[in-house]
């Protein structure tokens, strides 16, 4: 806490002021959840969710003072869609967008704005992945996140503008949002709203009428991304 304490220090004496916070530091430890460590999982966390804290926080309580200021923050789609062998940096990326999404709400009020980017990016955090974990993946049956295997050639650079952009007054009233950002594409990502829903007018659903609407309505043909693969021996 006193590292972000520290970096909003900084750019006060630095600036005289703070105006926008960017808050993109991470790593990974990527393993399979049966194989990962309490370290693996703790140090992720801590670069990822608490470290966005840590930086927000003490920006916030600047902006609410000032009463303007906008925050950026980096969720991935792995924290948003899933993908195998991630689960600490998914638990924190997920983490970071519904952190970013409450600090909208807070800050609001107060002229402040809280997004969130999924980046796809090849970056130094990303470069430690073998090239041959997507194919790991598909030989397990395990579905890799749309365009990871174009992740090699995004730039990072690619995904600096829209950063600007909401970091800037043309974005002042666009507040609690998540877009997907590479190369030459920016995507508004839904919010999480009810798709199909099955209802019991008596109250509580009795377990056999439950599971016979459930599986024939409620999740009739939804998709599985790591189906049950035959045994090898």
């Amino acid at each position: 806490m006193e590292g972000g304490e520290a970096i909003v220090q900084a750019a006060l004496d630095s600036f005289g002021r703070l105006d926008a916070v960017v808050t993109c530091a991470g790593i990974l430890r990527d393993r399979m959840v049966f194989n990962m460590t309490e370290e693996e999982w703790d140090s992720v966390i801590a670069v990822h969710l608490k470290g966005t804290f840590s930086v927000v926080k003490h920006a916030c309580i600047i902006f609410r003072q000032q009463r303007s200021g906008r925050i950026v923050t980096f969720s991935s789609e792995s924290g948003l869609m899933g993908n195998s062998g991630q689960a600490n940096y998914g638990a924190a990326k997920s983490g970071i967008a519904g952190f970013t999404k409450v600090v909208a709400r807070d800050m609001g009020r107060y002229g402040a704005t809280a997004n969130s980017i999924a980046p796809r990016a090849n970056t130094r955090m990303t470069a430690g992945v073998p090239d041959a974990a997507s194919q790991i993946r598909a030989q397990a049956g395990v579905a890799s996140i749309e365009g990871e295997e174009d992740l090699s050639t995004a730039a990072p650079d690619d995904v600096a503008p829209f950063t600007v952009f909401l970091a800037s007054d043309y974005a002042a009233n666009i507040n609690g949002q998540t877009f997907l950002v590479y190369g030459g594409t920016v995507s508004l990502l839904s919010q999480p709203r009810a798709e199909r829903s099955i209802f019991h007018g008596e109250g509580r659903w009795p377990l056999d009428v439950l599971s016979k609407q459930a599986r024939e309505v409620l999740t009739a043909g939804i998709y599985n991304p790591a189906p049950v693969q035959p045994s090898r021996r």
